[in-house]
């Protein structure tokens, strides 16, 4: 009959009786460690790998990181960074609140914070972004707005500008502001 003080006698680790959190039972002979699955950063960005294409909308509110192929959309909310890696090729409308581009995209890219171009990276097309850093040996080709003034609030303040020049000048008085 087997007992467990035979199995520490003998050198052989036994096996935890507590269940694993992991769905790979145990094997005889295997340490706990090993069955047990490493805790995961809640900031390890998600993958699109070199051999995988997407066709169509992406969007999420966590890390990506893109070496593969994507045509369409790709929309990342809240506090999220999209990397374009080396082996990447987008074509998809880009928005993320920080976007780093090593590989080609073509599209119109909308880096909410920061936009980072590595020497590897190519873009072709509409860039809208509160900081721009560029690499040497870069390739950027398109409209580019870079710094704090959106499109959205320049549209306000030529909207503003207009609506200034079509009301009439207040008069001026030519007195003294001496009280």
């Amino acid at each position: 009959m087997w007992k467990k003080e035979d199995v520490k006698s003998q050198g052989i680790p036994e096996a935890s009786v507590t269940p694993a959190p992991s769905p790979v039972a145990a094997t005889p002979g295997a340490s706990a460690a090993s069955s047990v699955s490493l805790p995961v950063s809640s900031r390890a960005a998600a993958c699109i790998s070199q051999g995988i294409r997407i066709k169509g909308e992406v969007t999420g509110s966590e890390d990506l990181f893109v070496d593969g192929l994507v045509e369409g959309k790709l929309n990342l909310t809240a506090n999220c960074c999209l990397t374009v890696g080396p082996n990447g090729t987008v074509k998809a409308d880009l928005n993320a609140r920080e976007i780093i581009v090593r590989g080609k995209v073509e599209g119109k890219v909308t880096a909410r914070d920061k936009l980072q171009v590595w020497s590897t990276g190519q873009i072709t097309g509409e860039v809208q972004t509160g900081r721009l850093a560029i690499e040497d040996g870069a390739l950027l080709r398109g409209k580019v707005e870079a710094g704090k003034q959106t499109a959205k609030s320049a549209e306000a303040m030529a909207a503003a500008a207009a609506a200034s020049a079509a009301s009439p000048a207040p008069e001026l008085n030519s007195g003294t502001a001496a009280d």
